[in-house]
């Protein structure tokens, strides 16, 4: 036990907040967050989901675009034990219906653009979860909030010295994700801390980053958790470039504003 530590994507978070309080660490529209600040939301997150009595093994699930809660969702809420489960919002609600029945859904988090499908699931479902809503300025579309209070509010009281801990067993699970359900009813996959961290690894190698990355959020973190790429860049302390809706255009725009060096895990060109 003295030399074996278990392996979790959460420590790099911490790893790097220490390392580089003060670094931009996300971006989003005129937003700019430091690592310290990113670390500190999730920490509020994960205490102002302890105060509601989610813990280890309840899922948390989420119905959002690529924002700035995502990135904090998939730290704070396995800071718990707990398993996030980020559904992919071309489903139906019928087949979302499903995901927050068979994933025992105890929290849903929705971005306001989705909220009229998040309303149409919840009702075909047996679960109940606490609705938290995601009002994201960076969107001005039509979009009703319908959840008891908005993610800001939730977190507001928060502690932000919230005190976590790596699971004790690196097999433990840290997300829930599932298939489209073409040929039935979606199937749920369980990936495990362990494998999410080597699964960042991997991609650091793979895309060659460092502390210089510059990464443009155009794969849905809602996609088998952003292919790991929330934990990858976080752990080079890489600058996460969020992008709620994949334009042609507006992807041009950002890699020359921000001087992105990454898109989908590969080098911009």
């Amino acid at each position: 036990a003295a030399n074996h530590q278990a392996l979790s994507p959460l420590s790099f978070l911490k790893r790097t907040a220490s390392i580089y309080p003060n670094k931009c660490a996300v971006i989003h529209g005129d937003l700019r967050r430091t690592y310290s600040q990113f670390y500190e939301r999730c920490l509020k997150l994960a205490s102002a989901l302890n105060s509601r009595s989610i813990g280890k093994g309840d899922t948390v699930a989420v119905i959002a675009p690529n924002v700035p809660e995502m990135l904090e969702l998939h730290y704070g809420v396995p800071m718990l034990g707990a398993v996030i489960n980020t559904i992919n919002i071309r489903l139906d609600a019928v087949a979302i219906a499903f995901i927050l029945d068979h994933g025992e859904a105890k929290v849903l988090m929705v971005d306001s653009e989705l909220s009229k499908l998040a309303h149409e699931a919840v009702p075909l479902a047996k679960a109940n979860p606490i609705i938290i809503d995601i009002d994201d300025p960076e969107f001005d579309g039509p979009g009703e909030l319908i959840g008891e209070m908005d993610y800001e509010a939730f977190i507001k009281d928060g502690d932000s010295a919230y005190q976590w801990s790596l699971p004790a067993d690196e097999w433990d699970a840290i997300a829930l994700n599932y298939t489209s359900g073409t040929t039935g009813n979606p199937k749920g996959v369980v990936y495990h801390h362990r494998g999410a961290y080597l699964l960042a690894m991997g991609n650091i190698i793979t895309a060659q980053m460092d502390k210089s990355s510059n990464y443009l959020w155009t794969v849905p973190m809602f996609h088998c958790n952003g292919w790991g790429m929330p934990y990858a860049v976080t752990a080079m302390g890489g600058k996460h470039i969020v992008l709620r809706k994949v334009d042609g255009p507006e992807i041009l725009r950002r890699i020359e504003q921000h001087g992105v060096t990454l898109l989908c895990g590969a080098p911009a060109v």
